[in-house]
């Protein structure tokens, strides 16, 4: 007899997997960030598709102050959820938003490296940076976010990213970046700043780095780090062009549908 997680990861595996929305899993999977963790974990171990690297998400001080959390989290991305900005994303009515991100594509070398990640240390290990949008949602029929459990139960509610043109990484002042995200046909425009993201990007990736580290997770390749969102989860208003921009990285767009 398999237990209540075993199926409850089966059937999120396979609304994953064949894109599909199934109905709301157990509650009791979703009120406490602990299980969740567990559930999330299960799940990606019976998934053998190429991983292209890890989301934090929870990354809004505010967001872990009101919902009583001590600190985001985070989650595998694979291959086959990341697209090049312009490309369009289909939504349903699961889909809770879109946001825009700093994201950083660090070296293979990283997994070889011993002791803490510091922001000290953190540069040798990063090799481009970029601007990102996600566009978040669950697999299941809910909306709306009581937990973090909620969002890490379910993959860490990522459905796409797009990631702009890369650059080579440089120090920047990376705490203070100013952000929007619009969407001109619909005169929709969410301005943001990179300091909501759980204090700046780069502490957002130091805390993804030695979480990993920790869980002795080895990809053995370069791969991507998305680090929160910069303008919270933007709520899509309709169809068409969303853009957004981040001051002395670029822009990146989609097309929702």
């Amino acid at each position: 007899m398999k237990t209540l997680i075993e199926k409850t990861s089966d059937k999120l595996v396979n609304a994953f997997l064949k894109s599909k929305i199934i109905a709301p899993i157990p509650s009791k999977f979703c009120k406490k960030i602990a299980e969740a963790q567990k559930l999330r974990m299960l799940c990606e171990s019976k998934i053998k598709l190429p991983v292209i690297g890890f989301k934090a998400a929870g990354t809004g001080i505010p967001l872990i102050k009101k919902l009583r959390e001590k600190e985001p989290f985070y989650a595998k991305v694979y291959n086959r959820n990341v697209l090049k900005s312009g490309k369009s994303v289909k939504i349903n009515k699961s889909t809770l938003g879109i946001e825009l991100e700093v994201c950083y594509k660090i070296k293979k070398s990283f997994f070889s490296s011993k002791g803490i990640i510091t922001l000290k240390n953190i540069s040798k290990h990063i090799s481009h940076m970029a601007p990102c949008i996600e566009v978040v949602g669950y697999r299941q029929r809910k909306k709306g976010i009581t937990s973090f459990g909620d969002l890490c139960s379910d993959f860490g509610a990522n459905v796409k990213f797009l990631i702009g043109k890369s650059k080579k990484y440089k120090k920047i002042n990376i705490g203070n970046l100013k952000t929007n995200i619009s969407n001109k046909k619909l005169n929709q425009c969410v301005k943001g700043n990179t300091n909501t993201v759980y204090v700046n990007p780069l502490n957002s990736l130091r805390f993804v780095l030695n979480k990993i580290k920790k869980d002795n997770v080895n990809l053995n390749k370069d791969f991507w780090i998305f680090t929160g969102s910069t303008v919270g989860v933007v709520p899509i208003e309709g169809k068409g062009i969303y853009i957004g921009k981040i001051d002395k990285l670029g822009s990146v767009k989609t097309v929702i549908r």
